[in-house]
């Protein structure tokens, strides 16, 4: 169950040697998982108001193989690993044309609005792994 999402490279996601900060990869993968999630119909913004529950980074392994460049296109997949109480494990990579370019081992946790560990509610866990549960 891989998730795929489309991005270019705009000439603000460059450096001065006309790549992709690094640092941009970070964002680009956020917004990999955010549709992730959005695709399988969970509402992060109605899980905080109705539940005080948020999604957090807690770790990131990354490897950068090879350069972007402006204007190219990517895709960005997530596939999802296992999750725990509290844990949600994926890999994350950025593709130029079937390229890979960027890879990373994602962990996120659940948090409570203060910063609590929290457990995964059930229904959320069967959303984002439907085949295990």
């Amino acid at each position: 169950m891989s998730h795929i999402f489309p991005i270019r490279v705009y000439y603000e996601d460059t450096d001065l040697a006309g790549i992709v900060y690094y640092a941009n990869y970070l964002k680009f993968i956020e917004r990999g998982r955010t549709e992730w999630v959005r695709s399988l119909g969970v509402d992060q913004g109605r899980l905080k108001r109705e539940e005080g529950i948020v999604f957090a980074v807690r770790r990131v392994e990354a490897d950068y193989l090879k350069p972007a460049r402006f204007d190219d296109e990517l895709t960005v997949l997530t596939r999802p690993v296992g999750a725990t109480g509290a844990r949600i494990q994926l890999e994350q990579e950025v593709l130029r044309a079937g390229e890979r370019l960027f890879t990373a081992q994602v962990t996120l946790v659940c948090l409570t609005e203060t910063g609590q560990a929290a457990r995964l509610p059930a229904d959320i866990r069967r959303k984002l792994f439907p085949a295990v549960h």
